[in-house]
């Protein structure tokens, strides 16, 4: 068999670029201080030789591995079914790609995961995690926090600790709530229900105090604990109507909840939206659309929301700056409480994002 084709070195670019080894590893290595014209004769050497850098061999100098974990803390059961994560990957891939850092995805389910996520992440794979659908008391952010990994969540998580270096993305989730409630209210419906989402999960419970801020002295029958499931929506709606039979609106924690919900009030003989309104959040498209009948909902940006979580670590990291419009939302510092949603054009320096939600009207209310 005939031997395979020498691989093209550096020293082979730099011969035939007629440059030095040291000005193709900068131009290689994405360097600045290397003159356009010879950046260009690089680039073409590159092309015409198939050249391929030796990532292993450029980790021992750089220490950077063009890699980065996306951890989700729930099973691949969840992950694959909910399209909420598909989304949210969807938006970290496309950043990552442009960037040539590779996704590497980690799913944890319980005691054994964590060990096994602990392990990997402080052992130098990646050089920084994106961390999403968090449980307050889920012990990854200390993990990965002693690992002295960079991070950011997807999500205001509930952890504190390094209080002043937590960085995350989120959406208006108490704002977008008030929204929907207050929607429920305008159109003279007065025993609004919420399900909610598990609220071990901030998320979960910022829509609930978004709830509680519209309705403060509103009968505790008409909230219901889901699990941002369609069969924890179901078992919420029923729960709901024996508790309560006149309940004449549901504001439901998500869309995959608020189907739910919408399966259980057809078999029960309500009407949407004539006997109860129904509207969820998220703006799932095509399952809100889709919907019999098709769902209000609070929408909220999340492929965005994984986007700018993937270009605030890249950031952090010098893979590329965050111009003024791309950070959208409102910069949080460290000493601030609960954030609220805000201005377009966040600072570069921004470390927590909160996204602004509005509301999408369809026929269910």
């Amino acid at each position: 068999m005939p031997e395979a084709a020498a691989r093209p070195t550096l020293e082979a670019v730099a011969a035939r670029a007629g440059v030095s080894r040291a000005t193709v590893s900068r131009v290689v290595n994405g360097d600045a201080g290397v003159r356009e014209a010879l950046a260009a004769k690089v680039r073409h050497a590159v092309r015409e030789l198939g050249y391929v850098p030796n990532r292993a061999a450029r980790s021992l100098v750089t220490r950077r591995h063009d890699a980065v974990a996306v951890v989700i803390a729930e099973p691949e059961t969840r992950v694959f079914a909910d399209p909420f994560f598909a989304r949210q990957l969807r938006g970290i891939s496309k950043e990552l790609t442009a960037r040539d850092v590779q996704l590497v995805l980690l799913l944890t389910e319980g005691r054994d995961d964590h060990e096994r996520v602990g392990r990997y992440l402080a052992g130098g794979h990646v050089d920084g995690a994106l961390v999403f659908s968090l449980h307050l008391d889920d012990p990854l952010p200390g993990i990965i926090h002693c690992a002295g990994l960079p991070t950011v969540f997807g999500g205001r998580p509930g952890w504190t600790g390094g209080a002043g270096s937590v960085r995350y993305v989120d959406c208006d989730n108490r704002g977008g709530a008030r929204q929907a409630v207050r929607h429920l209210t305008g159109l003279g419906r007065g025993r609004v229900a919420h399900i909610t989402g598990p609220l071990d999960q901030t998320s979960a419970v910022d829509r609930l105090d978004g709830y509680r801020d519209v309705v403060p002295d509103g009968d505790p029958r008409l909230v219901a604990e889901g699990d941002f499931t369609p069969a924890g929506g179901e078992r919420a709606m029923r729960a709901l109507l024996e508790r309560c039979p006149d309940v004449d609106a549901v504001f439901a924690a998500n869309d995959l909840s608020a189907a739910g919900a919408l399966r259980v009030l057809r078999e029960s003989g309500r009407r949407v939206p004539e006997d109860v309104a129904v509207v969820g959040f998220d703006d799932m498209l095509p399952l809100a659309e889709q919907a019999d009948p098709p769902l209000t909902t609070v929408r909220q940006d999340i492929e965005e929301m994984g986007r700018l979580m993937a270009a605030l670590l890249l950031r952090d990291q010098g893979q590329g700056v965050v111009g003024q419009g791309q950070l959208r939302g409102r910069a949080q510092g460290p000493d601030q409480g609960q954030p609220q949603a805000g201005t377009p054009d966040a600072p570069k320096e921004a470390a927590r994002v909160v996204l602004p939600t509005h509301l999408v009207r369809r026929v269910s209310a």
